[in-house]
């Protein structure tokens, strides 16, 4: 078996066992452990190659392998998590404000309150869980300004001012509370704490009130959150 054929061979059972003492233990037969009776010195002869039914591969081979694979899963996750905000040229402070956030937005930390008109010319108006959204679509339609992102009847609120349909939904990030004196509020799932999206008072603890100043938007307000509990 050239070197080759041998690297493969490792990482075929490198990818088929979590440890070491795992691929020493499906080498062994219940022969061996018959007349050995000790299943630690059947692994040793397994791993000094005088017992076991396939190849011998040696502990730091395996272990070099197995280190040597994971970094090459991390570094293409990595890859693959390119940030859809990257290199484009943002001009608008809205698209530019949800760039800044886009890396750290995986917990749900930032919503986002538009308001303006639809395709139609309706007027609509709602509350969107950008870490959802970022999830569940590409926003590269978004940043590149081929598309505007809006509101939708599945985001955390929806409300169409000619229809005067209303629609609210809690996502995986924040619960609804709609039926409350003090109006919409949001419950961050991760600490519990409140948002209070009403422009008269503070937004809540750890949260913050931005608005934007755009020329894409009637109202475009973004709303953060910073989670004090440990992840």
């Amino acid at each position: 078996m050239d070197q080759e054929e041998r690297l493969t061979a490792v990482d075929n059972i490198v990818t088929q066992f979590n440890t070491y003492e795992d691929f020493l233990d499906s080498q062994i037969t219940s022969v061996d452990l018959y007349y050995l009776e000790d299943e630690g010195l059947a692994r040793q002869l397994v791993e000094l190659g005088y017992r076991g039914t396939g190849e011998v591969v040696k502990r730091e081979d395996f272990e070099a392998r197995k280190a040597a694979i994971e970094i090459a899963r991390l570094a293409e996750r990595t890859q693959k998590k390119t940030l859809t905000s990257a290199g484009k040229d943002l001009q608008d402070n809205f698209l530019k404000a949800l760039a800044v956030r886009e890396e750290d937005n995986h917990n749900g930390k930032t919503v986002i309150f538009i308001r303006d008109k639809n395709s139609h010319g309706q007027e609509v108006s709602g509350y969107i869980d950008y870490a959802h959204r970022l999830k569940i679509e590409d926003f590269e339609v978004y940043f590149s300004g081929k598309r505007r992102l809006l509101p939708k009847p599945t985001d955390m609120s929806f409300y169409n001012w000619d229809s005067h349909i209303a629609v609210w939904n809690s996502t995986p990030n924040y619960q609804v509370i709609a039926d409350n004196l003090e109006g919409l509020l949001f419950k961050y799932k991760r600490d519990r704490k409140i948002l209070n999206v009403d422009p008269k008072v503070p937004p809540g603890d750890n949260s913050t009130r931005i608005p934007i100043q755009t020329d894409l938007y009637i109202q475009a307000v973004i709303f953060d959150h910073i989670s004090r509990r440990k992840t």
